[in-house]
């Protein structure tokens, strides 16, 4: 009886510690969660626009030979993967890395800790892989940065050494939903309709391209990155928010189940007392 009592007390102990972890996780992740969805929500502004100039410029009858539309027969699938720096997020990383896996790909550049724990060989590092020099963050990942990667990639698909590029990522749905998704950048797609543009372009359509696709890739790589840690802040408060309720649950349960030992030992005890004095 009182190893019962003894394990129970210790059990509802490390509930109520896990209790005050998660409470914190999910204000922390409620702190962060206006920050987040203010930038998703500028980010697909820039998408917006940036997708506009590039269809316009896709209507140009010179860029249609372009071999950003053709691509080539060699070359491999190149997958820029966004996932969290952290976990506790519910299945956020999870669906990212369930969808990658379904996907036929030979060459991954991750975005976020947790993408590259899983996709980079750390043997090639230091020891201490949480140094913020060995991956790129999701939560601060810059422009600079999105607009180098695209330009990599650019020299990749014009020498041959990938011949399409994709980004996947979480899409925000609501604060309940994220949904895991791939955007397809390069080859770029023709109109659908056969629209040809009328407009006049200087120097020419196709230098113009070249120009602008360096920052459009980055701009869409910027937006979606902001939108995966949108979804990664939402998924967390949602994880911790379920995971506080199911710890206070376990705890009045354990609390009851507590009492009745208690009430059983003292009710024992007054018996025993009880018997004694008769004899």
């Amino acid at each position: 009886m009182a190893k019962d009592i003894k394990v129970l007390r210790k059990r509802i102990k490390s509930f109520d510690s896990t209790l005050h972890l998660t409470g914190a996780m999910g204000l922390v992740a409620s702190s962060k969660m206006r920050k987040a969805t203010d930038a998703m929500i500028e980010g697909r502004k820039y998408l917006e626009a940036v997708d506009g100039v590039m269809s316009d410029i896709a209507k140009c009858p010179e860029c249609k030979k372009s071999m950003f539309f053709k691509g080539c027969d060699d070359g491999m699938t190149r997958l820029i993967v966004i996932a969290g720096d952290r976990g506790l997020c519910g299945g956020y990383n999870a669906n990212v890395f369930r969808m990658v896996r379904d996907m036929d790909q030979a060459d991954i550049i991750p975005i976020g800790k947790r993408a590259f724990d899983r996709y980079t060989n750390n043997d090639e590092y230091d020891d201490d892989i949480t140094d913020e020099n060995t991956f790129e963050s999701s939560e601060y990942y810059t422009y600079a940065q999105a607009y180098e990667l695209s330009k990599q990639c650019i020299d990749d698909f014009v020498n041959g050494k990938i011949n399409k590029l994709g980004i996947v990522y979480n899409r925000y749905v609501s604060i309940m939903t994220q949904e895991p998704d791939v955007k397809w950048i390069l080859p770029l797609e023709k109109p659908a309709n056969g629209e040809v543009s009328t407009g006049v372009y200087e120097p020419d359509a196709d230098a113009l391209m070249g120009d602008v696709l360096p920052q459009y890739i980055a701009g869409v790589l910027y937006s979606l990155v902001k939108e995966s840690f949108a979804c990664e802040v939402a998924a967390r408060r949602m994880a911790m928010d379920n995971a506080k309720k199911n710890a206070t649950e376990m705890i009045e349960n354990l609390q009851l189940e507590y009492n009745r030992v208690r009430q059983g030992k003292i009710t024992q005890e007054i018996t025993e007392i009880v018997a004694g004095a008769g004899k």
